[in-house]
């Protein structure tokens, strides 16, 4: 039902037809934009509620989900989140998303990164020997796979409706132009999610 399953299943299913293995009357649907389910704003702050509070959930997976359900930020770009985008020498503890600018997490949303800065998560393994990133994966030099933590995370949000409700609703919050330069996003991205 994804977009990228979509992509991949129009891609065989035009060889398939190319080859007659299939008959060429065959047709999949494409993806129509805005059709996605997304969080609505309730759902949203009981979802940051339950990951900011649950104590049975690791640190490094509150943390994802935070910034997914505050920022609206895709996983591929939080796994590969570095100590260098991340202050937590301060008060309040600062961020760097792919934008211009830092975010400030002030309490609870700051807790997991500060028990991540503490209790680093898989840096005792000889694969990661003074790593920088923040969510070390589970191969030598590499970080925290995004399939792996949406997998993680589908007990409790999904990543893609979380993701789209955030964008959805930061942009009735501050122009376009303002979130777009902050979170990493292009303008018109941002203007589509305002639409939509």
């Amino acid at each position: 039902g994804g977009t990228t399953t979509r992509g991949i299943a129009s891609r065989f299913l035009g060889w398939a037809i190319k080859t007659r293995l299939i008959d060429p009357d065959l047709r999949l649907t494409p993806h129509r934009r805005g059709t996605s389910p997304k969080l609505d704003s309730q759902a949203q702050n009981e979802a940051i509620d339950d990951h900011v509070h649950n104590a049975d959930m690791p640190a490094r997976h509150r943390a994802i989900a935070i910034l997914l359900l505050v920022f609206g930020q895709p996983l591929e770009r939080l796994v590969a989140l570095t100590w260098d985008d991340v202050n937590i020498t301060g008060d309040p503890v600062t961020i760097r998303l792919g934008g211009t600018a830092d975010i400030e997490l002030h309490p609870p949303l700051d807790e997991p990164f500060r028990q991540l800065a503490v209790q680093p998560h898989n840096h005792q393994t000889a694969a990661h020997p003074n790593s920088n990133w923040v969510f070390p994966g589970y191969s030598p030099g590499r970080h925290l796979d995004a399939g792996y933590i949406a997998g993680r995370l589908r007990a409790t949000v999904g990543a893609r409706a979380a993701r789209l409700g955030t964008l959805h609703e930061i942009t009735k919050f501050a122009p376009t132009a303002i979130i777009a330069e902050i979170l990493g996003y292009s303008p018109a991205t941002i203007e589509k999610h305002a639409i939509g």
